[in-house]
């Protein structure tokens, strides 16, 4: 089978190798998606260990059309009643970019419509009751190549449920993740985060140091497939919990304003983690106790939660603090302001191109030095 991973624009090379370390092969990167091939099996165990990638989908079918009347009989042609039953409740998502037909509604409603006239045929029945298992079916267009899939997720997959609320302009626990990735974390190395927020990169960094798989307290739609080994995802649960280190963790998340800090000890205790959280403004950052280490931040762009001067300010303060870091120190900052490197004073020795939230960010990576 072929499965499709989605993920954010300039991930597809971290979602690939994170595919490769479970062992899974013939992965193919596309822009914001990673196909690969594998069974149920490895499904679920994608589902519970992809730390940056969005959603899982499970392709059903490709073919050409750019008529309604292609989209239609195409679809009526599949077989579908392996994957609905004749109560199956079904949902169709869709989305649409750069093909003759580009309107979503009624893609969606053009392929539930072949849908139910495939069923009802394969089934000798004129009504279709759906008061059954829910299953969505995504018909995805691009230059006329049409891509529909089964969402083996429900939620994204960045919601690992650990974040019970969220503190202002959270970064999303995939990019977190794809953050520390690109940062080069390791779990002998410490870690600060002087501006946490909810604490999604201390916790996500914690999560990948005890190797402790992200989605293991979640519930994924794939499970009430009933067309699926009934044991795949218990089966991948029991190895995930199998496979937990205890590492002993040097991370470390600090904020300005008490109530995140309050939030980000309540997501770090639901996520099953013990770190180190500290009330405290940046400027006061002091990291000297350690020769090395990673620095990472996803400060104010100064759209939404501070004014644009004031986020300004907070990036030439931020250039005073880290340069007082230990030369071991790395420092990684995302942010969508397009003036970052002028206003903090010095170039990044790398950037990467990223998305937050629809907006285009830039992590702008400063190497340790030797």
């Amino acid at each position: 089978m072929i499965f499709i991973a989605t993920c954010k624009m300039g991930l597809e090379s971290v979602v690939a190798r994170e595919l490769s370390l479970l062992g899974i092969e013939n992965i193919k990167k596309e822009d914001a998606r990673v196909i690969f091939e594998g069974d149920f099996y490895t499904m679920a165990q994608a589902c519970l260990w992809l730390r940056c990638a969005e959603r899982l989908l499970l392709q059903v079918a490709t073919f050409h059309a750019e008529s309604f009347e292609e989209l239609f009989e195409n679809v009526r042609r599949l077989p579908l009643s392996q994957y609905f039953k004749r109560d199956t409740f079904i949902h169709v998502t869709g989305k649409s970019a750069k093909s003759t037909l580009f309107s979503v509604s009624d893609c969606q409603r053009i392929v539930k419509k072949a849908i139910v006239d495939n069923l009802k045929e394969a089934y000798n029945t004129q009504t279709l009751p759906e008061t059954g298992e829910r299953i969505i079916i995504e018909v995805g267009i691009l230059h006329d190549e049409v891509t529909l899939a089964l969402d083996a997720c429900g939620a994204g997959l960045s919601r690992r449920g650990y974040r019970i609320r969220n503190y202002d302009a959270p970064i999303a626990e995939s990019l977190g993740a794809g953050v520390l990735i690109l940062s080069h974390f390791k779990p002998d190395m410490p870690l600060c985060d002087p501006m946490c927020g909810s604490g999604t990169m201390p916790i996500e960094a914690a999560m990948m140091a005890q190797n402790m798989a992200v989605g293991l307290q979640r519930s994924f739609a794939a499970e009430t497939w009933h067309f699926i080994p009934h044991d795949c995802f218990e089966l991948m649960r029991t190895q995930a919990r199998d496979v937990r280190k205890n590492e002993k963790l040097l991370i470390f998340g600090s904020d300005i304003d008490e109530r995140a800090i309050s939030l980000s000890k309540q997501h770090a205790k639901n996520a099953g983690v013990m770190l180190n959280w500290q009330v405290m403004p940046i400027q006061k950052l002091d990291m000297s106790e350690y020769q090395k280490g990673i620095l990472v931040c996803n400060p104010p762009y100064g759209e939404r939660m501070l004014e644009k001067k004031d986020a300004e300010k907070l990036y030439r303060d931020m250039r005073k603090v880290f340069d007082k870091l230990p030369q071991g120190w790395s420092k990684n900052v995302i942010t969508s302001h397009p003036d970052f490197e002028r206003i903090y004073g010095k170039r990044a020795d790398k950037r990467r191109n990223l998305s937050n939230g629809g907006k285009k960010c830039t992590l702008y990576t400063y190497m340790f030095e030797r």
